[in-house]
């Protein structure tokens, strides 16, 4: 594939840009940590599908063949990510006294809303934890005789048995419940950990290795550091799995409204209710690198608000200036420097504000003809 803009990436394993070089040629493969389907997502959640769609996008857009996996939570998540607590969906059921089947299926519906009305494109395939428990019950017993230790509440894994555990977080090592979801395994009744689940499901689908791994940024110091100790363990390497591990940073709430555990979190339904279009929470997010600590207020909604609207009018008044003038879109293609501007914006990593310039740059050129500002 020629590319004259190699991609570059943020790899959280290295600590360090690279060269996008895919696993195998003209393809790219993604696997991306969805949502514990408990409650509803916050718009801090949703962040990190944002700028998977993103990446995907530019994957696209660079010109590979995108096979994007998103997996659905519906077992296994304790209420502390250190693996402590209860399971989040059990919990859950157990408030509302409802089915665990009928909260998981309920909030994955309110999940895959706010994805469309966000316009994220959906993925190749959608994998759901416990579609893929035979799997993981296959996957623990080939791991369960060199790193794992069995107690009486459940096999579990040592991480004293595999090279480097917690580079990726730059850490270091240091009575039975009654549950609405249970297997039968060769360690008794249970469910299996989300760790495993995301090490199974990636397996299964892309094949190991495969090219990028995504998450929020709190995932990099617990969750993929497990991820990554059971797919070496599975593997017999010291390979992690995916060549890249991507994290998106924190959408920042200074009022506290932002975690779950609060009672009240700002929902994308409330954001609409207020008025404001959810692809405005959406620019909100372009309007920063992914990396970066991103604040919400109200203020800034606004103003990203405008900023798309004043986007989405000149489109339009361009479209309308190509129907009047009887121009095909095709009869003025923009310069390969002009191009290159956004193309180089999106192959340094992502560089969504520098590519929000580059576009208003070309929208805002009265002199330029109506077809070349609209391609």
């Amino acid at each position: 594939m020629t590319d004259p803009v190699p991609l570059r990436l943020y790899n959280s394993l290295t600590r360090s840009l690279q060269d996008f070089e895919p696993v195998h040629p003209g393809e790219a493969r993604v696997y991306t940590c969805g949502p514990t389907v408990y409650n509803y997502p916050h718009i801090g959640n949703m962040r990190a599908y944002v700028f998977a769609d993103v990446l995907g996008r530019t994957l696209s857009w660079k010109g590979y063949k995108l096979t994007h996996v998103i997996n659905i939570t519906d077992v296994g998540h304790l209420t502390d990510d250190a693996d402590a607590g209860e399971d989040k969906l059990e919990k859950a059921a157990a408030e509302k006294a409802q089915s665990i089947w009928d909260i998981a299926r309920h909030f994955t519906e309110a999940y895959w809303a706010d994805v469309k009305a966000l316009n994220i494109r959906q993925p190749a395939q959608w994998t759901i934890a416990t579609d893929y428990v035979s799997q993981m019950i296959q996957f623990a017993e080939e791991i369960a005789e060199k790193h794992c230790y069995e107690l009486e509440s459940g096999l579990y894994f040592d991480v004293s048995t595999v090279a480097d555990y917690g580079k990726l977080a730059r850490a270091s090592t240091d009575e039975g419940e009654s549950r609405q979801m249970e297997w039968d395994s060769p360690w008794g009744k249970g469910a299996p950990g989300w760790h495993l689940e995301c090490s199974v499901m990636s397996g299964a689908v892309l094949g190991f290795p495969f090219d990028i791994h995504t998450g929020g940024i709190d995932h990099r110091e617990i969750h993929h550091p497990n991820e990554i100790a059971q797919n070496q363990a599975h593997t017999c390497s010291d390979a992690s799995g995916a060549n890249i591990w991507m994290h998106n940073n924190f959408l920042v709430d200074r009022t506290g409204k932002m975690s779950k555990s609060s009672g009240e979190f700002l929902r994308l339904q409330l954001l609409i209710d207020k008025g404001y279009h959810p692809l405005a929470y959406r620019m909100l997010c372009l309007q920063a690198h992914y990396r970066s600590e991103l604040e919400f207020s109200w203020e800034g909604l606004g103003a990203a608000l405008t900023r798309l609207k004043r986007m989405v009018m000149a489109v339009e008044k361009l479209k309308a200036d190509l129907t009047a003038s009887k121009q095909p879109e095709g009869s003025f293609p923009l310069s390969d420097a002009e191009r290159a501007v956004f193309d180089e914006a999106m192959a340094n990593d992502l560089n969504t504000p520098l590519a929000l310039t580059a576009i208003e740059t070309v929208l805002a050129a009265r002199k330029m003809p109506a077809a070349k500002r609209i391609q």
